[in-house]
This record gives structure tokens, sequence and C-alpha cells, in this order.
């Protein structure tokens, strides 16, 4: 099986874990901020908090945010559920602006529309969390505008996008949000087994995750409330949670990150020859906005049904028969049982459901030969009649 993702790791990748075993720290210790300075540093941000996942990651920018009971997040429905689920977790009320049908983004022009429609409503969003999708940035200066004229605040869920850029600016950098959050998950750009992180240009957003992600504790005595004790002594200043980095996987992290323009480079190589050996087989290929650099976490396409008699199952269950591991990035979120259940129906999101009948995830990860590519494209060309 040649499946769609798989994580890349190397000698001096096994050294750095390794290492860490072989210290005196397992947990917290010092790969937990040197991984953090190594992120910061590349995406040109103040403040970087290493967190479990990146679903823990945005909980705990969604709650730095006060987002809370009465409060509404939007987001895209095309997604990983984690991207609404964090205000959830918050007690807040979630809704979904659609995407653009080119680069399957959430449409800025339709968030402007349900701006426009909130504010005769008086039911504007707290927050929105824009995903940048497959690895390709959004608008985030457009939706900066609007976030200044509506009064919402931003967080860019940019877990399929580190090493991506807009305009020569790196994804991360949140001049044009208030906070940005990462995924290394073993498919994603780079790893640290599971793992997250959460970036912001704003001191007390960083000093509140920081106590969140660790059970709402701080050791910091300028920030004491109480009268400090001995050497022992911290503050529980909030509820938190446990939803820390280890140093095992902070070490593999920064490791990780020293061979990001790498990675991204042969994803993006990856990626250019498929729009090359795809052009005539019935699939609308991917678009990347002008200006754009993608982190290519996932190259996905989608189904010409107007041109085809095979359905998307077919094309699906033909692909895997093959050993050709595709997946499908994604099932609306709307359209899950769960969210049914809130009142979400079929028929909401047009393009995004539209997107989800028809995309298939093809293999891409920087270890991908061009004879397992070429297998793809000719078990593609098979299935649609353009061997």
């Amino acid at each position: 099986m040649i499946p769609y993702g798989r994580q890349n790791i190397n000698q001096a990748d096994i050294d750095a874990v390794i290492g860490v075993l072989h210290s005196d720290f397992l947990t917290q210790g010092p790969a937990v901020p040197a991984f953090e300075r190594a992120v910061a540093s590349r995406v040109g941000v103040a403040h970087a908090l290493a967190m479990s996942s990146a679903t823990a990651a945005l909980h705990v920018a969604c709650m730095a945010l006060d987002l809370g009971k009465g409060d509404l997040l939007w987001t895209t429905p095309n997604t990983f559920v984690a991207s609404s689920n964090a205000a959830l977790y918050c007690g807040a009320e979630v809704d979904f602006v659609d995407i653009d049908p080119a680069t399957w983004n959430m449409s800025v022009s339709l968030l402007e529309t349900k701006l426009q429609q909130a504010r005769r409503d008086g039911r504007l969003p707290k927050v929105v969390v824009p995903v940048h999708f497959s690895g390709q940035a959004t608008n985030q200066q457009a939706i900066h505008a609007l976030a200044t004229e509506y009064g919402f605040r931003v967080i860019e869920d940019a877990s399929h996008a580190i090493g991506a850029t807009r305009d020569g600016e790196p994804v991360g950098s949140c001049r044009w949000s208030d906070i940005t959050v990462f995924s290394f998950h073993p498919v994603k750009i780079v790893t640290t087994g599971e793992g997250g992180m959460a970036v912001t240009n704003d001191q007390a957003l960083a000093e509140s995750m920081a106590k969140l992600r660790s059970h709402g504790i701080t050791r910091d005595a300028s920030q004491f409330v109480g009268e400090a004790g001995g050497a022992w002594y911290y503050e529980q200043q909030v509820l938190g949670f446990n939803y820390r980095m280890t140093d095992l996987q902070a070490a593999l992290g920064t490791s990780q990150m020293a061979r990001l323009d790498e990675f991204v480079e042969r994803r993006n190589a990856i990626a250019g020859r498929y729009d090359a050996l795809l052009r005539g087989l019935p699939l609308r290929l991917p678009v990347i906005d002008r200006g754009n650099v993608s982190a290519w976490h996932l190259y996905v396409v989608r189904l010409k049904r107007e041109k085809t008699s095979l359905t998307h199952r077919q094309l699906f269950d033909g692909l895997r028969e093959r050993g050709i591991g595709v997946n499908v990035h994604y099932m609306p979120v709307h359209l899950q049982p769960y969210y049914r259940g809130l009142g979400f129906v079929a028929g909401q999101f047009p393009e995004s459901e539209a997107h989800g009948a028809e995309a298939l995830t093809l293999p891409l990860y920087p270890t991908l030969t061009d004879t397992e590519q070429d297998t793809v494209v000719r078990a593609l060309g098979e299935l649609l009649g353009h061997d």
C-alpha cells in the first residue's frame, strides 16, 4: 500500500530523541523551550507555546480569547472536527462559512456577506477560525480587515501549513491574526509524534495559554496573587489542563525543523509533478493563489462527476484495491451526526458539500518516489478510462 502520508525520520531525529533519553529530563526540560524558539524564529513571531496536540492548542487559544457560553465561533466545514470542537469545549456555539470554489479555503466574500447579515441580526462571531487547507494560506489580510470592521478575533488553524508563505510572509507570523495553531502529527510537514503549538505576538495571550496548558498553574512570582512561600511555591490561578508537550517530542520536533525547507521543497516538487501528469483526466486539480507558496500537506483532487460515469466511491475503492492509500479531506463537519444533532442540515454549505462528495487525497510525502507516483497516476488513468 502506498499511503497518502508518511513521516520522514532520519538518524539525526533518532539521535535527538536518544539524547533526551540519556538526559535528566524526559518531560519538562530544556528541549521544549528550544523547540518553541525554533518555531518562533522560523515564522517570525514573539511567543510560541508547545502543546500535546493541535486540538489542545486550539482549545487553549479559544479560552485565552475568553470564548464561552453565549459566544459564537465561525470556521469552515472543510476541516477536521477539531477546528469547531474547540469552541464547543468552551461552551460556545459554532457556525460555518462556506469555501471558495477555487482554493477550497474559507471564502472571504461569503464571510463578509455573512458578517453583514450577522450585524443586522445582532449575532456577530467572537472568534473566526480560517483553516489553511492542504497547506495553502488563506487571505489573512482581508480577513484581518473584516475583523477590524466587525470586532471579532482571529485564530489561524495552520495545522497543514508550517513552512507555507503568502507574499513572502511566513504563515504563523500573526501579523493578521491573534493566534496561529500548528500541528505536528506524523503525516504533517514536520512531526513530534503527536503535538501542536500556538503562536502569538500578544504577551498577555501567551501568558494565559501557558497557564492553561499546565493545570492553570504559574510559578512566576511576578504573577502571584498571594504571598509567595518558599522555592516550592506555585499558584493555580485558573482551571487549566495537562496539555504539555514532552522533551522527547520536542527534541524530535527541533530536529525536524532543521529540514523544514527540504520537506516543503520536496512536497512542492511532487505536487508540481502531479499537476503535469494528471492533466487531461476528469479531475479538478488544486489551485494555488498568486503569491502563495503552499506547504502541501495534502494533494487533493476533485472528481469531475459530469465528465465520467465513475462514482466517487468507485474511484476511491478502485484505488484502494490497487494499493493506493487515498483518503478524503474532508467530510464536511456540519454533516457529522453530532453536528446534525445541533441543527445543521444538508444544503447549508453547498461548496463544502460538493467538495466532500468529489475530493480524493492522493499520496504525498517527501520519500514518495517517482515510480510510486507513476503508479498512482497510472491507476487513476485506468479507472477513469484514460490509460
